[in-house]
């Protein structure tokens, strides 16, 4: 290090000033990414109560389109046979 000049220890120093500041921007990124990362899995839990909801509420309109179903052709048996 004693045979270094300063000339070369100057540029060492200004490599590792634009090393720090591409890695802080690199971190900035990463942080900005993680955030996006976090609303995306929010958004997908929220995706998936709302589908979980939506089944539901599709298995009790089936059940209840049976029943309405079953009751017509009830009707219509006891009109015309009965």
């Amino acid at each position: 290090m004693a045979d270094m000049s300063f000339k070369q220890a100057q540029e060492i120093t200004e490599r590792l000033e634009l090393a720090e500041l591409g890695i802080k921007h690199h971190l900035d990124n990463i942080e900005s990414a993680t955030k996006n990362f976090e609303k995306t899995l929010q958004k997908q839990q929220m995706v998936l109560q709302t589908n979980n909801k939506t089944d539901n509420k599709l298995v009790v309109l089936k059940i209840l389109v049976g029943i309405n179903f079953g009751f017509v052709v009830g009707v219509i048996i006891g009109k015309f046979f009965l």
